[in-house]
């Protein structure tokens, strides 16, 4: 299975650019598009959502995850194999928070570039193909370095903001629900949100919190957008009860 994470979107033809060479070189692989709508230039929210929705991938996963502002400078490429599942992708922080609470990982430099890499695009040139390799069951160690561990790491404790807005105007921050007691209100742009269990337990039009089904706490109004009834965007703080001020992070 390859699974694709990137803030790609639809409406250009990058994603039709990657899955071709997928196609290439690993012929009747199963293709997931996970998501394409990750935060632009964005690695450390990035990193956030593809800890929480890679966590039920099946061992021997292989994910192409690129977000990737630094394409074409000093930053490393990367394969990270943690948990038994693999990550392709740039040593820019997106693959640190997985790995960082993975119980096992090993890491290689990506020592090897095609004759007609891109600048500008590792995910189609350089990314895909190690990925399709490596999903294909051909492991190409003779393209990589194994190294210690990553370059760049975020910290992979909670990042108290909010990290991704769907189309229905939920917004998902980059605390996992089991730290939030059910009951307690949350802050975000001022507003203390009660707690729900599901939609239908909210009044319509009402904004409140819940932990949503990739174990996030999410901010969502029932039959309505969060986003714009509460003027959310990506990165606003939110708060937990008793918590320091999340502006700090």
């Amino acid at each position: 299975m390859l699974v694709l994470f990137t803030d790609y979107g639809w409406r250009d033809p990058y994603v039709g650019q990657v899955k071709a060479v997928l196609a290439t070189h690993a012929p009747g692989v199963a293709v997931i598009d996970l998501l394409h709508a990750v935060p632009d230039f964005n690695p450390h929210a990035g990193a956030h959502l593809l800890a929480a929705l890679c966590r039920d991938l099946p061992a021997g996963a292989v994910v192409l995850a690129v977000v990737d502002p630094g394409v074409g400078g000093p930053r490393e490429a990367v394969v990270v194999a943690a948990d038994g599942r693999f990550f392709v992708g740039p040593d820019n922080g997106l693959l640190s928070v997985l790995a960082g609470r993975a119980q096992a990982t090993r890491t290689w430099r990506i020592a090897w570039q095609p004759a007609n890499c891109s600048d500008s695009f590792h995910g189609r040139d350089l990314f895909a193909p190690i990925a399709a390799w490596i999903a294909a069951g051909n492991f190409p160690a003779d393209k990589l370095t194994e190294v210690d561990g990553l370059q760049v790491r975020f910290d992979t404790a909670e990042l108290p903001r909010i990290l991704y807005i769907d189309h229905y105007g939920n917004a998902w921050s980059g605390i996992r629900g089991g730290l939030a007691e059910t009951g307690s209100g949350i802050e975000v742009k001022g507003n203390v949100l009660p707690w729900r269990r599901v939609f239908v337990e909210a009044g319509k039009g009402e904004a409140f919190w819940h932990v949503n089904s990739s174990g996030l706490i999410e901010i969502a109004v029932n039959r309505g957008s969060a986003a714009e009834k509460l003027g959310l965007k990506v990165g606003d703080p939110v708060r937990l009860p008793g918590s320091p001020d999340s502006r700090s992070h």
